[in-house]
């Protein structure tokens, strides 16, 4: 029987995510679980958390097995300062990216078949000098993948983004036809390859209020918007728009959807994370493996505390475990 494995990178070591691995090791799962991370930081949050844990080295040569409740397989990177709880330190920055780095090339090579991640303090890995905006655009850098394309997903609902972590006065400038055009491609590929959802219905979303009122509140759905969806609809795809975003979120038009396609991160994300926060899932499409994410930041004052909620967490693996099991990505085993 196939078991895919899959990697789980720990995140910024002083927030949460050391906690929610711990806890997702209490559970048994169809996948091998392999989590990167200081042995040492896991041991002594599984102490301050009062979980009984047991450590295993990851050993790349032995077979997939299922993950046992209860134990947990580490690959371990040693940090480089000592761990405060709650206190991000700069000196552990590479530590933090020597983990993506080791996860993410392991599933180009084919030893993982799928990566999720934790959260990081952003702040921290700039402080220390890395050019680092977030998880999907450092990915697709790492990947050399063209465009990366961030999809929330939750039980109810899934809303991709056509600009990410960009200031609010860059957007209009950056939703061109072709980001637009490349974006709803890459999202209609990956709904069929990843969920084998067949011709995915698509709803776009228009930049503006009342989606430009008709060019009077704006002329970005009239020039950039309307061109494209035109475009893509005599290709063959299922895409409509521009829906206005007051609008698109009710429960009669999400029946008529797959995905939702915003133009700007807090124009969808707000609503998917109300409609699920600590169970949704953050998925980048458009790589060339399969990462998915929690849909939280790094929670540092719940630290170590016990009451950091590691539902997002399970349920990024738990998506990770399905995607995989379809064969739909390489893996090794």
């Amino acid at each position: 029987m196939y078991v895919p494995r899959i990697v789980v990178t720990s995140g910024e070591p002083a927030g949460i995510g050391p906690d929610t691995c711990v806890a997702l090791a209490q559970t048994a799962w169809k996948a091998d679980i392999v989590v990167a991370a200081d042995a040492g930081l896991l041991a002594a949050t599984a102490d301050a958390l009062g979980v009984p844990l047991t450590l295993e080295r990851y050993d790349s040569s032995q077979r997939s097995a299922p993950h046992r409740a209860g134990t947990l397989k580490v690959m371990h990177i040693p940090t480089a300062a000592p761990v405060i709880a709650g206190q991000p330190d700069a000196r552990n920055a590479a530590y933090v990216i020597d983990m993506l780095d080791r996860a993410c090339d392991g599933c180009m090579n084919g030893e993982f078949a799928a990566m999720v991640t934790a959260p990081v303090q952003k702040s921290i890995l700039m402080d220390a000098g890395y050019a680092f905006t977030g998880h999907t655009e450092y990915l697709a850098m790492r990947t050399r993948a063209a465009m990366p394309v961030m999809m929330l997903v939750s039980d109810r609902l899934r809303v991709a983004l056509v600009t990410t972590h960009l200031a609010l006065a860059d957007v209009p400038h950056a939703i061109t036809r072709e980001r637009l055009r490349t974006t709803l491609r890459i999202v209609n590929m990956d709904l069929e390859r990843h969920f084998s959802i067949g011709k995915p219905r698509i709803a776009v979303l228009g930049l503006n209020p009342h989606a430009g009122e008709g060019g009077h509140l704006g002329r970005e759905e009239i020039d950039v918007i309307e061109p494209v969806i035109r475009e893509l609809q005599a290709e063959g795809l299922d895409v409509r728009g521009p829906v206005p975003a007051d609008t698109a979120f009710t429960p009669r038009f999400l029946q008529t959807a797959d995905v939702i396609v915003a133009m700007y991160h807090d124009q969808g994300l707000p609503v998917i994370k109300h409609v699920g926060f600590g169970h949704g899932v953050n998925i980048t499409l458009g790589l060339p493996i399969l990462r998915t994410s929690v849909d939280h930041g790094t929670a540092l004052s719940l630290a170590r505390t016990g009451e950091a909620d590691a539902g997002s967490l399970r349920a990024a693996v738990s998506l990770a475990v399905d995607l995989a099991g379809t064969g739909s990505v390489h893996a090794g085993s």
